[in-house]
């Protein structure tokens, strides 16, 4: 240790390197004693203190033993047995990386914002004279924004900031002044709210701040500065209103001069309160707290104004913000998608990704996608694909605007669908997840579909998909391929392609999608027979429709592809004798698959098959609404080639569709006296009750025995007048008055229970 003087010493000096900068930092404890009248210690003290040596100096170059030897020279507090030391931690300064220089510094602010720079003042602070600056904060506003300035230059360096941290006075002092003072000058409230920013960058000094109210204080900043801006701009429109008027255009000039100037310093002290809130934004309790006060509403307004800077800080809070959904509908409710149109593109980077982002955030909700798309921003973002800095954020909204259907035509008419065909055919390499899909949504558009075949898009993207076996991109062609029309007939070039990659050795994702893309082909040019010949894929198609063979989705492409082909009355005849019928009905029963439905003809192989018809008769009552349509019409086209099958099938529809009555009538009590004739015999008794023409006829006679409508009750219609006993108009009462179900089947053979029997004769005589 040192002995500087008689009663003070320097002792336990130890020394390490700055972890950001090219310094030394020394640290050292200092031990005071006072001395008596007689010379002896009466009083002792220590106290720790730290010392930087910034190196400026030193680089790649430097030689370190001089500069080592040079440093224990001029710093008292390094012993000379050091220097070996000093040597040492030089050397690693001078071979650390610089990459990691400043890297905590780069953290506190944004790449684009340049701190507030205080107001200019020839005197340099210093720490040891922060007693006489925290003085200056009792004066006039003069001083008090000198005071504040050299404040705010200790503060700027962040190694000063403990140390302002354990004097409490100069921070209380200085929210003091801000808290009386901020509305007399925007300077002195700028600077004041520069040196809490500085402490708002480092989280363990959150609390600090905190304390002393800073960030209601900032909030209520805001707010008034908002309302200000509206008040000069409502001045400044009134004085516009004289265009013609030679003094009153001058004192127009005058007033913006001095407006751009307000406006200039209002936009700082904005800018430099809204970091700091974002900085204390990290608390969710904090933020919520700055909702609660209309903080989105505030950021929102801000979003017109035409500083870059500041509208930087704005949509990187509202980005912040927007994961919360309670914020993200104040967003929407203050139109801010509107507002953040204008800013795409610009020639700000860092505010392009930020609205690109804040965007991708409100774009999860269906509304706000819909507002996008009335603002005009698929055209601006689909011209940011160009941009690579911006690419991937802007591809990420637009997938999520191609999500609805109603938005996918817009793509058309912009200059989105070219961009993306130029990325996807522009290399070898792998193809961006979020490219794809993007492709993959728009194809199911027919406008879209169009724009991606023009030229030799189609065969380029069939060359890609075939080559790298891509099945994302297959997937793409598969959508392209189910529109009809001429991009439809565009694949007649590839079917061969297509059918060649079906078989066991390819990949199982990858022929689901060629299967789904042979299956949409339904053109009348196209000779199926010849391709299940060419490319052997009937014993293909029947070894995958045995249970069990592949997963679910390939054998369900597998059974469409079927129907696809049977159209074709040859194909449908070779189909029958490879003996797939037999194993669609196995497929049919085990697994309840009923998206096939062949043609039916007289010579077709459903009907040679008896099992066919009645597993579709046992499908009438599955649970799926659609599953008992497809079942309904395919029972209806069967009956009518088929006599013996058309009874059984309406007799299983009657007792279907009148379930519950029979059900009614078979339950009923034996001694109710309706269900007995006269004779006390049962009307039922060991007989079908189907089979009882009785319950054919209706008390007047109106139908026979056969069903058929009797002869007289026509003439009795004929003869009888309005009005009269007898009038079809009183049997309007039997018409049922709940709604006809609209898939409900009709068939040539049978009535449906539920549709208007009898109809009323005033409303239709003329039938």
């Amino acid at each position: 240790c040192r002995a500087d003087d008689a009663g003070l010493r320097v002792k336990g000096c130890s020394l390490d390197v700055h972890p950001t900068e090219k310094a030394l930092v020394v640290q050292y404890e200092v031990e005071a004693t006072i001395l008596g009248e007689l010379g002896e210690p009466m009083v002792e003290e220590r106290k720790h203190c730290q010392k930087m040596i910034r190196l400026k100096s030193l680089n790649g170059n430097t030689d370190t033993a001089s500069l080592a030897q040079k440093v224990v020279e001029e710093c008292q507090l390094i012993h000379p047995s050091k220097l070996a030391e000093v040597e040492q931690l030089l050397f690693y300064l001078q071979n650390r990386k610089q990459s990691s220089d400043n890297q905590e510094k780069k953290n506190i602010l944004p790449r684009d914002f340049t701190l507030y720079a205080g107001v200019e003042l020839d005197e340099e602070a210093s720490i040891g004279s922060i007693d006489e600056y925290v003085e200056l904060l009792y004066e006039d506003i003069q001083e008090k924004i000198r005071g504040a300035s050299l404040i705010f230059q200790l503060a700027r360096n962040p190694d000063n900031l403990e140390e302002l941290m354990q004097h409490e006075v100069v921070l209380g002092a200085l929210a003091r002044v801000l808290r009386e003072d901020w509305k007399q000058s925007v300077d002195l409230a700028t600077t004041i709210v520069s040196v809490f920013f500085c402490f708002s960058s480092f989280s363990q000094f959150h609390s600090l701040v905190t304390h002393f109210k800073i960030g209601a204080l900032c909030m209520n900043i805001v707010e008034h500065e908002l309302k200000r801006f509206e008040l000069w701009q409502d001045e400044l429109q009134k004085k516009k209103k004289f265009p013609g008027n030679q003094s009153l255009r001058k004192d127009h000039d005058k007033s913006l001069r001095k407006y751009q100037s307000l406006l200039a310093k209002q936009e700082q002290l904005l800018k430099v309160s809204l970091y700091l809130l974002l900085n204390l934004a990290e608390d969710t309790r904090t933020e919520l707290k700055m909702r609660n006060k209309n903080i989105v509403q505030m950021l929102v307004k801000l979003l017109e104004r035409d500083d870059q800077e500041l509208l930087l800080v704005a949509v990187s809070f509202l980005k912040k913000l927007s994961i919360f959904l309670e914020n993200k509908n104040d967003m929407a409710e203050a139109a801010a998608v509107e507002k953040l149109t204008r800013l795409l593109p610009c020639d700000h980077q860092e505010l392009q990704s930020a609205t690109c982002r804040l965007l991708l955030n409100l774009s999860f909700d269906t509304a706000l996608r819909g507002q996008m798309v009335r603002a005009g921003l698929v055209p601006r973002l689909s011209s940011l694909l160009a941009d690579e800095a911006q690419r991937q954020l802007a591809m990420c909204v637009l997938y999520h605007i191609s999500m609805d259907d109603t938005f996918k035509p817009m793509f058309a008419h912009t200059d989105c669908i070219p961009q993306l065909m130029k990325m996807m055919l522009g290399g070898e390499e792998q193809l961006d997840v979020e490219l794809v899909s993007l492709c993959i949504n728009l194809a199911a558009n027919r406008s879209n579909a169009q724009v991606f075949c023009e030229g030799n898009g189609l065969k380029l993207l069939m060359k890609r998909a075939l080559k790298l076996k891509d099945v994302l991109v297959m997937k793409m062609i598969r959508n392209l391929s189910q529109h009809g029309g001429a991009t439809k007939n565009l694949f007649l070039d590839h079917v061969g392609d297509l059918a060649a990659q079906i078989g066991e050795d390819e990949a199982e994702e990858f022929v689901i999608e060629c299967l789904g893309t042979l299956a949409n082909l339904t053109i009348p040019d196209l000779d199926w027979e010849l391709v299940l010949r060419e490319y052997s894929l009937v014993p293909y198609l029947k070894r995958r429709l045995k249970p069990g063979s592949a997963e679910d989705d390939l054998i369900l492409e597998v059974v469409i592809l079927i129907g696809t082909v049977s159209v074709d009355d040859s194909c449908a005849a070779m189909l029958a004798k490879s003996g797939i019928i037999p194993a669609l009905i196995d497929l049919l029963n085990g697994e309840s698959l009923t998206l096939l439905l062949l043609p039916v003809r007289k010579s077709s192989p459903l009907l040679s098959t008896p099992e066919a018809p009645a597993y579709f008769v046992d499908l009438m009552h599955d649970g799926n609404a659609a599953i008992r349509r497809v079942c309904d019409n395919t029972l209806d086209i069967i009956a009518e080639y088929d006599e013996e099958w058309a009874k059984k099938i309406q007799t299983a529809k009657f007792c279907y569709y009148n379930s519950q009555w029979l059900e009614m009538v078979e339950n009923r009590l034996l001694d109710e006296p309706f269900l007995y004739g006269d004779d006390g015999e049962s009307f039922s008794g060991n007989r079908d009750l189907l089979e009882r023409p009785d319950l054919f006829y209706a008390a007047d006679g109106i139908l026979s025995g056969d069903g058929s409508t009797s002869p007289s009750f026509y003439a009795d219609i004929q003869s009888s007048e309005p009005g009269e006993a007898g009038n079809l108009s009183s049997l309007d009462q039997f018409v049922p008055s709940v709604p006809v179900p609209a898939d409900r089947p009709v068939s040539d053979r049978s009535f449906r229970p539920d549709e208007r029997f009898f109809y009323s004769y005033t409303a239709n005589a003329s039938r």
